[in-house]
């Protein structure tokens, strides 16, 4: 059998490659395209497709005002299981990294897409470097915590967002080298917020006043493909409309309306008084919408990190989560899918100080990019 193949290292071009597939990466990836963009640097952006399709993203590259990606994968989103999923970009993303031979492949987060590009940059020789290394959740039933572990030990260089994660990087032994750079969502949040006052008119077009509202959002596999998890959930955002009579806006990720109706669950969703359900917004309208909410509840990591940066109180739907950060200076209650202590934890959070400090450090994109210059 003949020997495969990989790229010498005197054969790369002093390119950095982006590689994004769900709209929370491109969300965090923002500040660094546009660092790079600044620099000069010569970047390309491949979009794996896994969030549906890259027409459905195109929106959030408008919004952000950033540059397309030069490579767009197809057909991703018809793979059902999620090692089909992560092969088919596996394929795509190597015939680009081949084309193209950049010195470094810069993956951030947890979804298959950044497994698929670590591997593929792994496996013929291109520098990985991981955003958001370290996190953990341990939780092994989550998809997610697979990827970040495989992928925290297939990279050289990684970027933990605190000392904590960098720790859980020690602790697991891994090969590469560890540069703790903060969160780039904090730059994300900062300058995205600023594009979303000028353009965003959802507070009104919704008719709803700034802090008299909850802001609800539930779309894992582990809250929203078990019908007890989910129920239980929905039980304890029932309790909450009973207590606090106000409006809860629950952007409805398409998912879950699916899962909605298969789980056989209108009726828990009718006894919800005040529960509004919208479609998605695009990000910037989503922004404005947390920025102007009362709490927000979640089962969403980013949002966890969003809503501690912006200052706004958070009940995580979950009975973990690999931003403990957010818990640790006060900005965040882990509750779990029990109805009371869901309720427990708005009571406790709206009793709370909100005067908590950024846990996800300053200039990250600066520091992070500070880096890949110099490899």
């Amino acid at each position: 059998m003949d020997k495969l193949k990989v790229l010498r290292q005197d054969k790369l071009n002093d390119k950095v490659c982006i590689v994004v597939g769900t709209r929370p990466g491109i969300i965090k990836f923002s500040p660094i395209i546009r660092e790079l963009k600044n620099r000069g640097k010569d970047f390309f952006i491949i979009h794996t497709g896994q969030h549906y399709s890259y027409e459905m993203d195109k929106i959030f590259f408008d919004e952000l005002e950033l540059p397309e990606p030069k490579y767009k994968l197809k057909n991703v989103k018809k793979e059902k299981y999620h090692g089909g999923q992560t092969a088919k970009m596996l394929v795509g993303l190597e015939n680009a990294l081949l084309k193209e031979k950049p010195k470094v492949i810069v993956v951030g987060g947890d979804a298959n897409t950044n497994l698929a590009g670590a591997l593929a940059g792994r496996k013929i020789q291109i520098s990985v470097c991981h955003m958001e290394a370290g996190l953990r959740s341990n939780d092994w039933r989550m998809p997610e915590e697979h990827n970040r572990i495989m992928i925290d030990h297939i990279s050289d260089y990684l970027f933990p967002p605190t000392k904590k994660a960098k720790k859980n990087l020690e602790d697991d032994g891994v090969k590469g080298k560890i540069y703790v750079t903060g969160n780039s969502i904090v730059d994300a949040v900062k300058q995205n917020l600023d594009i979303a006052k000028e353009k965003s008119e959802i507070i009104k077009e919704l008719n709803i006043k700034t802090k008299k509202y909850f802001l609800l959002t539930i779309h894992r596999e582990e809250t929203v493909d078990y019908k007890e998890n989910f129920v239980n959930v929905l039980r304890g955002i029932k309790l909450i409309s009973n207590k606090y009579k106000q409006k809860i806006i629950f952007p409805a990720h398409p998912r879950t309306l699916d899962r909605i109706k298969s789980l056989n669950l209108n009726k828990e969703i009718e006894e919800i008084n005040n529960l509004e359900i919208i479609t998605p917004p695009g990000y910037l309208d989503f922004l404005i919408l947390m920025k102007n909410s009362k709490l927000v509840l979640t089962d969403s990591g980013g949002i966890q990190e969003e809503s501690c940066i912006l200052k706004i109180p958070c009940v995580t739907l979950r009975d973990n989560t690999e931003r403990p950060e957010t818990v640790d200076v006060g900005g965040n209650y882990i509750a779990g899918n029990n109805p009371k202590n869901i309720l427990e934890g708005v009571e406790k959070m709206l009793r709370s100080d909100i005067d908590w400090s950024n846990p996800f450090g300053k200039n990250p994109a600066k520091k992070i990019i500070d880096i890949v210059e110099r490899i």
